[in-house]
């Protein structure tokens, strides 16, 4: 199909292949995808728009543009578009779960077996994954600091929503970050909008898009009023919330999944840093962490079922959001306040990632001169030598188990 008739086919919402085609690509990308949300888009590109030409270079750009402008997981949420126009809903729900499955299962095994890690060797591996997170969280913070706070303006609202956050703990100080940032984005950060060219035509009315809206506000808000019913009630609902918040990227899901998992009591922080280092190791997107925690937390649900009820809560407002914006999107990213209000919103989001920095990961994880400098060494190894992630995971495992020995 050339490129005219694609773009077509696409400007009138048709899908043109099957959910087990969908399923299939995106089972390959959910096998091989390491490197993170950005990493993610790139493979992307090369499968579905170079290789399989299932979309055109603009229109994957525009898609993109779209699910970096929402709350959740960007790369989740591209995928998840990709299939919704190849496939229709069933491929939507194909792309989702080829993606995630992989990762989420080797994270809930790690789960079920990570109670077995005692003596030297197993106590000093679960210490090199906490201590991997302080340079994966560092370099993240380090990357979208230069992206999204590039002036004083956003260097300041950042600066502003780590306060916030230092000073009122937990949802609430993080939600108030991110409003303030984005009520601070449309005094401070307001520049002209490009012209826009082309325009995403996908299977969704608009009226099923302000249904998808409506059903995403209404759990938003009425969740927490029945949580208190049943525990399984109160688990979909934090993490629900964790994805609800989610603005700038899979990693910032960190402090959000802290307050509802370790603060509450459910996960333990030592069993939430491992679990995150291990999510380093394995491919596909990094909200599958969510699968581990549901494994491990306590009371029940957890176990399998606690890992499918967190998995599902934590994706479901990005794809609520996504569906219901895909219709009125033109129209609305033309608006110059529209974009103001998201610089301020993503440069609070740094602010919030850099407390998470401090408080839980360092002060969980370096508690002596050696994993200082094994966090450091990590820390090079991705920035200056560009190792890929799991190499990192590896490397910190082993000086772990050095460490425990010493």
């Amino acid at each position: 199909m050339n490129d005219t008739a694609m773009a077509t086919a696409g400007d009138r919402g048709d899908p043109k292949g099957s959910a087990a085609e969908v399923f299939a690509a995106f089972l390959k990308l959910g096998l091989t995808s390491f490197g993170g949300p950005i990493a993610h888009l790139g493979y992307f590109r090369d499968e579905l728009v170079v290789r399989r030409r299932w979309i055109d270079e603009k229109g994957y750009a525009d898609l993109v543009a779209l699910c970096q402008f929402l709350p959740g997981p960007a790369s989740s949420q591209v995928g998840f578009a990709m299939g919704l126009l190849r496939g229709g809903p069933m491929g939507a729900a194909a792309a989702w779960l080829a993606f995630t499955l992989p990762s989420a299962i080797l994270l809930m095994l790690f789960a079920f077996g990570a109670a077995w890690f005692g003596g030297t060797i197993g106590s000093g591996i679960i210490h090199g994954l906490k201590i991997v997170a302080v340079a994966i969280v560092a370099q993240v913070v380090w990357g979208m600091a230069k992206n999204l706070c590039p002036d004083k303006e956003r260097a300041s609202i950042a600066l502003v929503a780590l306060l916030i956050v230092v000073l009122v703990a937990g949802s609430v100080g993080q939600l108030a970050a991110i409003i303030a940032g984005g009520l601070a984005g449309l005094w401070l950060c307001r520049a002209p909008v490009e012209a826009i060219t082309g325009h995403m035509r996908f299977p969704v009315s608009r009226a099923w898009g302000a249904a998808a809206l409506a059903i995403f506000f209404i759990l938003l808000i009425g969740l927490p009023a029945i949580a208190a019913f049943s525990q399984g009630l109160a688990v979909f609902d934090g993490f629900y919330r964790a994805g609800s918040l989610v603005f700038g990227g899979g990693h910032v899901v960190l402090p959000l999944l802290e307050t509802e998992t370790v603060r509450s009591g459910w996960v333990s922080q030592s069993q939430f840093l491992a679990g995150y280092g291990a999510a380093q190791a394995v491919p596909g997107p990094l909200f599958t962490f969510a699968a581990y925690l549901g494994t491990v937390l306590q009371p029940e649900p957890n176990g399998l079922p606690g890992g499918l009820i967190a998995l599902v809560a934590i994706f479901l407002p990005g794809f609520l959001l996504l569906i219901g914006v895909i219709p009125f999107w033109d129209e609305f990213r033309a608006r110059t306040s529209a974009q103001a209000l998201m610089r301020g919103a993503n440069a609070a989001v740094v602010g919030i990632l850099g407390a998470a920095l401090y408080n839980p990961v360092w002060t969980s994880a370096i508690v002596g001169p050696y994993e200082f400098a094994l966090a450091i060494t990590c820390f090079v190894l991705l920035m200056a030598w560009k190792f890929p992630p799991w190499i990192i995971v590896l490397v910190s495992a082993a000086g772990g188990v050095l460490i425990a020995m010493v």
